[in-house]
């Protein structure tokens, strides 16, 4: 029996309405439309939804008000927001409140539906994060490590490896992201199944065609014989696309066609060719920056970003190094037949407060030029190459909101507030210095007095003392936010989780609110 799910159209152009009422009668979709975003938010606050069709557009207020509205009260609902303003910048912003895909107007049903059906597998994998116990272990799938950072990692590759979805993982070099795309593989019931993997950066243009889809022989000089593509081999496993966004562009439209169809052509031929594939791709850029700068195209993005998942740097690692080099070590000892058993005190200090800008693969790499080149019980600080000899650290590869929590040479001080308490303190003050005139403090803020209107709901029955408050200027909101979580990340010593402990927010919040940070002013 094909399960049905409850669908709210909200779209306020009656002839519109009825293109897309057509659509979902075809698909397994009980739906219900509204025309106004008064009546969307009525029917959300008495009715379940599985999945929300959002037009940004409305006569009485913007889809994105309704959006956060969702976000604010943690819905579990997929929602696709519907334009015809199809920029990537309102594709940004609804992604980060919360959207799980965007359509442009005009679409075809069969995008409608395939957006829909991922749209509503990432919320039930999102389920079943939230309720999964992640493994305690030191070692997972080639992984060392047990922060809480690393157990989220875990916990996702677990969840997607029990899924089909096209998993997209980021992270700096050197974090592990072919590890944690074979990791997914090997505990996926494809594990019997090959795993292929490609490196988009390692071929020219004009050869990366022939190593996905083959080619026929005669096909283009040198082209020899008949020869089976990655997407062949693949068959049945997982194909898995390394650096994806140094992918030529123009070979981008076919990839697409192939992750839609499982179909491709080989170069040079004209038999169309089958195949049962599981995507995984990996980027070390922000993906979402390539798509706005055009070198990657924003619906193969949205294609293959089911399934994020996110490695974390060493450097936001600092209960793992230790044991990750203490691993490599041992490992390495025994390898070139060294006598190597631990390092000295004064060793791991240096090597806990070193940056480690290549990461996991740097690390790896210094633990093996010391037992190259020596040999002993123990590794002295002596041993270390520089610049960890001298105690000197290196430049990081610090994510964009580090860059900016230095004034002056200093890290700003420690925020007292966390950011609800300062999102209250400061709309309070607004308030007060507008006597009590909610445009006027909207306005001071920066924010709509609709939102404005949004958080005094929030805050009427929560107890509150400002006496102690550090808030005693007036700025915009997202401002100041941003000042308390440069000052946070400061504190912490650049460690995500502990700034996000002292803000009181989780990690997850942390980064997209990072992400979202307003650029600071030269």
């Amino acid at each position: 029996m094909t399960v049905r799910h409850p669908l709210l159209l909200v779209e306020d152009n009656p002839a519109v309405a009825r293109v897309y009422l057509e659509y979902l009668r075809r698909g397994p979709y009980d739906t219900l439309h509204c025309e106004t975003g008064g009546a969307a938010l009525a029917a959300l606050a008495e009715k379940g939804f599985a999945a929300v069709l959002l037009d940004i557009e409305l006569p009485d207020m913007s889809g994105m008000e309704i959006l956060k509205w969702i976000a604010q009260r943690r819905l579990n609902v997929a929602v696709v927001v519907i334009t015809a303003h199809g920029s990537i910048n309102v594709a940004v912003e609804a992604m980060r409140e919360g959207a799980s895909d965007f359509l442009v107007k005009p679409f075809a049903p069969e995008r409608l539906f395939v957006t829909l059906d991922n749209a509503l597998e990432r919320v039930n994998l999102r389920r079943i994060v939230d309720t999964f116990e992640p493994p305690g272990d030191e070692q997972f799938c080639g992984f060392v490590g047990k922060s809480l950072a690393m157990r989220g990692v875990y916990r996702i590759i677990d969840i997607a490896a029990q899924s089909k979805a096209p998993v997209f993982i980021t992270g700096e070099s050197g974090t592990g992201k072919e590890l944690a795309a074979e990791a997914v593989h090997r505990r996926s019931p494809r594990r019997d199944k090959p795993f292929i993997a490609l490196n988009c950066a390692a071929f020219p243009k004009d050869l990366i065609e022939s190593e996905i889809f083959g080619h026929v022989k005669g096909a283009f000089t040198g082209a020899v014989a008949d020869r089976e593509g990655a997407g062949r081999l693949a068959d049945g496993g997982t194909l898995f696309f390394d650096e994806i966004c140094e992918m030529d562009i123009g070979l981008q439209a076919k990839l697409l066609r192939f992750i839609q169809t499982g179909t491709f052509q080989k170069v040079g031929g004209t038999q169309i060719e089958k195949v049962d594939v599981r995507f995984i791709s990996a980027t070390n850029r922000d993906p979402l920056k390539a798509v706005e700068a055009g070198r990657f195209r924003e619906d193969l993005y949205y294609r293959l970003y089911v399934m994020p998942l996110a490695l974390p740097p060493l450097r936001e690692r600092s209960e793992d190094m230790l044991l990750i080099a203490r691993r490599f070590l041992q490992e390495y000892a025994k390898e070139e037949g060294r006598s190597f058993q631990s390092f000295a005190p004064e060793t791991e200090r240096l090597l806990s407060e070193y940056g480690w800008p290549g990461n996991v693969r740097q690390l790896q790499n210094v633990v093996r030029q010391v037992v190259l080149m020596n040999d002993g019980d123990t590794v002295l600080p002596s041993m270390l190459p520089e610049p960890l000899a001298q105690g000197r650290s290196a430049p990081t590869s610090e994510p964009v909101a580090l860059s900016v929590v230095r004034r002056n040479g200093h890290a700003t001080p420690p925020p007292s507030l966390r950011l609800s308490d300062l999102k209250r303190d400061l709309i309070e003050l607004a308030l007060e210095a507008s006597d009590g005139n909610v445009l006027q403090a909207a306005a001071k803020l920066e924010i709509s007095p609709s939102t404005l209107y949004r958080q005094r709901e929030q805050f009427q029955d929560q107890p509150h003392d400002r006496s102690g408050s550090r808030i005693r200027e007036l700025k915009p909101l997202a401002l100041a936010e941003s000042e308390a979580i440069d000052a946070a990340i400061a504190a912490a010593g650049g460690n995500i989780s502990r700034a996000a402990a002292s803000l009181g927010v989780n990690p997850s919040t942390l980064y997209r609110k990072m992400q979202a940070k307003p650029a600071e002013t030269p």
